[in-house]
């Protein structure tokens, strides 16, 4: 069955055959079947206890023969898989006089579903076949112990590994990148294991001890899988003679603004200092990233414990920092290295509140977002989402609400009364949990509210209609009167010029002709009697007195009977 093994120096396996042999997948070959044997010769017994053992790229098929007395016996084995018609011979495998075989040349697909037969053959003897349990390689192999390379420093040591398998590996050709890699590290006087990291290729063991042999082993693995690994044989080397500057210690880098700002201890004087900067998946590559490292800007040559540059010398991304020290004719060893993630170093700055009234006794609320020196959106790359206290001005009662819109209403508020805001922005998800401080207090006064209008508006329409309603009012109950109640009685000296028949109201038509008395005096001695005759819709017309005529239709017999001439109304006269 298959196990963990650790070998060290002096005491390691030599060749793979030898890993093999201790650490494997057992594949138990399936029932089998017979062919009749040669006339006079004895029947061989198929292979038992086949297995099947795969490490990186190395493939080996093992198995024990079932009756070791029968001399002179070789082994063949076949292969095939699920796009073959028919077995075909297995490379390796082939007329083997021992129990075992390495089947690596085969090209394969690892991801593809692999079946084995192996039979035992003397001369025109065969036995039956056995057969092995199908099986996908990549789900059966165990990985093998990387390559591992030192180089020490006065404090630490620096781990160059190498991924399992070979240079141009298919078993491992999409895991490469994948594998996660546990060192343990302990010093060769005391032979005890003293501590166990997880490291990433060309990565330091630090916190050691100057001129001291150190020995270590490494073993690959990978996160999604649970496989069997193997450690690779121990390393021991010994770490050189304290430098004279150390490096510089507890890195960190923040943000402010639009800059970014690096800083560091150190208790040295007259020193500068130089920062370099990585992608981290420079790192997952399987070869020397030594090379890779680049200059920080405004970060070399530096007199003192810090330095500030623009956070577009970083894209959004992960990043390892180092710095080093020297003071011109020494330079320190470089510090540890500071993993950089650009989304975990940003701050969040306060929203910009702009909040104003609006009608129905409301305000309205829009948080913009702070421009930096560039005249950029800060945090315009995050889903932001908006705490915010609320309260009126005279009053210490504070209400807190929660929005993920930048632009929102308080309605139903009080009306003529000031209200006071303040915010701030958070992330809130599963990888952050970061917020901004709160923003400036804002405070304004909402409008009058929709019943003051009204009452202003009727009082205004009230005092416009009162006088018009009163003329109206006035000039028709004139009208009433003139109408429906006329003065009985016409003035003295009209009344003296008409007839005894009162005057009849002028807007109702009557059934006959009206006549009027006048009398003209156009001199002393002569005085003419006229006529008129009003009919509706017509003109007047004057007659004279002595020549005038009853026309019969409408004559009065009181003017008829009672008319005189002008000489009978000069002698009344004169009496």
């Amino acid at each position: 069955m298959a196990q963990d093994v650790t070998s060290e120096v002096g005491g390691a396996p030599r060749t793979m055959l030898d890993l093999l042999g201790v650490a494997t997948l057992v594949l138990v070959a399936g029932m089998s079947w017979v062919l009749p044997a040669a006339a006079g010769e004895t029947n061989l017994k198929s292979p038992q206890n086949v297995e099947v053992y795969i490490i990186d790229d190395t493939f080996i098929l093992k198995w024990n023969q079932s009756d070791e007395s029968v001399g002179n016996v070789t082994f063949s084995a076949d292969y095939k898989t699920p796009g073959m018609d028919n077995w075909e011979k297995l490379p390796g495998c082939q007329n083997i006089t021992s129990t075992k075989c390495d089947f690596s040349p085969l090209k394969i697909n690892v991801f593809e579903e692999l079946n084995l037969r192996i039979r035992a053959e003397k001369g025109n003897n065969v036995s039956s076949w056995s057969i092995v349990d199908s099986f996908i390689p990549i789900k059966q192999a165990h990985i093998g112990p990387p390559e591992v390379h030192l180089d020490p420093e006065d404090k630490a040591i620096i781990v160059n590994i190498s991924p399992p398998g070979t240079k141009n590996s298919t078993m491992w050709a999409m895991a490469s990148t994948s594998f996660i890699y546990s060192v343990v590290i302990w010093k060769k006087s005391s032979s005890v294991e003293d501590r166990t990291e997880i490291v990433i290729p060309g990565s330091k063991i630090n916190k050691l001890s100057p001129e001291t042999t150190y020995c270590l082993k490494v073993k690959a693995g990978l996160r999604s899988q649970r496989k069997v690994a193997f450690y690779s044989p121990a390393y021991c080397v010994n770490t050189t003679v304290e430098n004279k500057l150390p490096p510089p210690e507890n890195i960190q880098i923040s943000a402010e603004n639009q800059v970014y700002v690096l800083k560091w201890n150190y208790t040295h004087e007259n020193v500068t200092f130089q920062a370099q900067w990585l992608h981290a998946f420079m790192t997952k590559i399987p070869e020397n990233y030594s090379g890779k490292w680049k200059q920080i800007p405004n970060c070399e040559n530096v007199t003192t414990t810090q330095c500030v540059f623009p956070q577009n010398v970083f894209p959004k991304g992960i990043y390892f920092i180092r710095v080093k020290a020297s003071d011109g004719n020494n330079t320190s060893f470089w510090s540890e290295e500071e993993k950089f993630d650009t989304d975990r170093q940003i701050v969040i700055l306060p929203p910009v509140i702009d909040m104003k009234p609006i009608n129905n006794n409301s305000l309205r609320v829009c948080f913009g977002t702070p421009k930096g020196s560039q005249n950029k959106s800060v945090n315009q790359h995050f889903p932001l989402i908006y705490e915010i206290w609320f309260w009126e001005n005279i009053s210490n009662a504070e209400s807190k609400i929660v929005k993920e819109r930048a632009d929102f209403t308080f309605p139903n508020l009080k009306p003529l009364t000031v209200y006071c805001i303040k915010a701030r922005a958070l992330i809130e998800t599963a990888k952050w949990n970061k917020s901004s401080v709160f923003s400036d207090t804002v405070c304004e006064k909402t409008k009058p509210g929709t019943t003051s209008k009204t009452w202003l508006i009727t009082g205004i329409c009230v005092a416009f209609l009162i006088p018009v309603v009163l003329y109206v009012v006035k000039v028709f109950l004139k009208f009433i009167n003139y109408v429906f109640f006329p003065s009985s009685k016409p003035p003295s000296t009209i009344d003296e010029c008409f007839s005894e028949q009162p005057l009849k109201n002028l807007f109702f038509s009557t059934s006959e002709e009206e006549t009027e008395r006048c009398f003209i005096i156009e001199n002393i001695d002569t005085i003419s009697v006229v006529e008129e005759t009003n009919q509706i819709d017509e003109n007047h017309k004057i007659y004279n007195s002595q020549t005038s005529q009853d026309s019969g239709n409408y004559s009065n017999e009181d003017e008829n009977s009672g008319s005189k001439t002008s000489e009978d109304f000069l002698q009344e006269e004169t009496e």
